[in-house]
């Protein structure tokens, strides 16, 4: 009897842990729900563009389609100096508050009311076009360029933050889908949208603090119109299960930041082409979808499930974290064609560089250890995994920069290593020589890469990192030891040649400015010797045709000359 408890407390056990391992739920309609808020991306554009006399120039597209009076204010007393262009197609009242920088400009037909108690000669009418290309056109001509045009929907209030409405980049105006609130130069206000019913949503019991990712399923059924879906992640640690109907394309706008795995098409915003689908999955049915994401990603529970009927053909959803909750954003678009949205210069995939002191990478490097100048350096280059996305890495130039006062920038040539798919998913291996970096210590080291998938690449970035260079002890100082060979022979040769020739020309120059010295003379001198058989007792002068006083002072010089030997051997 007690085998038979104890087998049938087992076989509890393991019908509670398989009814764990598979935990799911059931999706509701929701209308208000703290986990999604809907906002629209409609046409506009966002530049750096700003006239000379540091004005900007904006243009404000206002569509109400709310009943009865349109209201709406503008509070603009802190904003930085703009020309502001006012278009709508429909009936409205507003309200300004102005500073003496900001000028409007409406339409003559326009059927805009403003009012206001102050800088009543800051509203300018004129004729301009209301089509949003057209009027573009005409901005540019008129003021140099445009630094935004914003689509708003049932506005009620807007107000200046006070910053620059500039954004870095290009200074032309091209019109494209844009979520209005991401402009940081004003503060947007709309009159309340009732959420739409498109929506089921379901989380199974919190996870504990112990998990170590979130898993977001989103699902989309067959019978949706929807074919184009963009998706921004922002937390981190989390794993994303897409499904959709065939025929869906999913834009990841920042894959980085998860684990993304599709039964469609995906784009990444570093690559021109479209990723293979992860799996397949034909049922849309909520139970089977949640129980695939289950078992692809190995874990017993996820965080949350939601299910989206949108009406339109693009939907962007943003996935975040704020004071730990969870809040996807459901962005609906306006039928535009099937392109992904444009957003801010997408951040790149997080590399990783690692160095290792021999070919086998098996001794990393830690990253406060010095390295030997003389010694070749291997180096590993490791990115995020995007799921089961298998991507490859190319090096494409690498360079080091000095830490100093006085920066040194210096291309460092390196040599790709043998590595297979299989030892480096998603990385690559390289090794460089360090021998030319004599003169400083402390450098950082980055090289630019490409990211590719079935031989289609995209940007990936760059990556950087510290690098402490050791020079090898110097040996002790020996004698110079100088060899000449046959240049060096010539060139003393030649330098005594020299020497001789200046010193014969400066004994020359003393003769002609002293005149000939006769102590010199040594036929007058050997004459005056016994036994000499010399016979020049006579010398002839040099002068032809001397004058008294100088045969005189000659002849005396001559006699006390000679004298002084022939007294000297007397």
């Amino acid at each position: 009897m007690e085998g038979h408890v104890a087998r049938f407390a087992l076989l509890l056990c393991i019908t509670a842990a398989a009814s764990a391992s598979s935990q799911t739920c059931d999706p509701m309609e929701v209308d208000d729900n703290p986990w999604v808020y809907v906002s629209e991306i409609l046409i506009g554009c966002w530049t750096s563009f700003i006239r000379e006399d540091k004005a900007e120039v904006h243009i404000l597209n206002l569509q109400f389609t709310t009943t009865g009076t349109n209201m709406f204010s503008l509070e603009m007393t802190n904003a930085k100096p703009m020309n502001l262009i006012l278009i709508s197609p429909d009936k409205a009242y507003g309200a300004h508050f102005l500073n003496t920088d900001v000028n409007i400009y409406i339409n003559n037909n326009s059927i805009l009311s403003l009012h206001g108690s102050q800088h009543q000669n800051n509203i300018h009418k004129q004729d301009f076009p209301t089509k949003d290309e057209e009027l573009v056109k005409w901005a540019t001509q008129k003021f140099g360029g445009v630094t935004s045009f914003t689509t708003v929907r049932n506005l009620r209030t807007m107000s200046s933050t006070g910053t620059k409405g500039t954004k870095p980049g290009s200074r032309s105006c091209i019109l494209r889908n844009e979520d209005a609130l991401e402009k940081h130069f004003m503060k947007i206000e709309t009159a309340p949208r009732a959420a739409p019913s498109f929506f089921k949503f379901c989380a199974p019991q919190p996870q504990s603090p112990g998990d170590k990712a979130e898993l977001h399923i989103i699902n989309i059924p067959d019978n949706s119109t929807t074919r184009n879906v963009s998706l921004r992640v922002d937390t981190q640690k989390t794993s994303v299960f897409l499904r959709g109907p065939r025929g869906t394309t999913w834009t990841i706008i920042n894959p980085q930041h998860a684990q993304v795995c599709s039964t469609n098409d995906m784009l990444l915003t570093t690559f021109t082409h479209r990723l293979p689908p992860s799996f397949t999955l034909d049922s849309d049915n909520a139970e089977e979808v949640q129980k695939k994401a289950l078992d692809y990603f190995k874990v017993s529970t996820f965080t949350s499930y939601t299910e989206l009927r949108p009406e339109g053909s693009m939907v962007s959803l943003v996935l975040g974290k704020n004071s730990g909750a969870i809040f996807l954003s459901v962005v609906e678009a306006a039928p535009t064609p099937a392109t992904p949205i444009i957003t801010n210069a997408p951040d790149q995939m997080p590399l990783l560089m690692q160095l290792y002191t021999s070919p086998d990478y098996g001794s990393p490097l830690d990253p406060t250890t010095k390295v030997q100048s003389d010694k070749r350096i291997y180096a590993e280059i490791s990115g995020h995994t995007f799921g089961t996305i298998v991507l490859t890495i190319k090096v494409i130039s690498c360079f080091v920069h000095s830490m100093g006062s006085c920066p040194v920038l210096k291309e460092l040539p390196f040599m790709p290593e043998a590595c297979s798919l299989n030892s480096c998913p998603n990385s690559t291996r390289l090794s460089f020589s360090l021998d030319q970096l004599q003169e400083l210590t402390t450098w950082d080291l980055e090289c630019a890469v490409k990211l590719c998938h079935n031989e289609q690449c995209g940007d990936g970035g760059r990556v950087k990192r510290n690098l402490e260079v050791a020079h090898p002890s110097l040996q002790p100082p020996t004698p110079p030891c100088f060899h000449f060979g046959l240049p060096g022979v010539l060139g003393i040769a030649f330098g005594g040649f020299l020497i001789g020739v200046l010193l014969i020309g400066a004994l020359w120059f003393i003769k002609i400015k002293t005149g000939y010295p006769t102590g010199l003379d040594i036929s007058a001198t050997a004459a005056n010797l016994p036994g000499c058989p010399c016979s020049g007792a006579k010398r002839q002068p040099v002068s032809t045709n001397p004058s008294p006083s100088e045969n005189s002072s000659a002849n005396a010089s001559i006699g006390s000359t000679q004298s002084t030997p022939t007294s000297s051997m007397a």
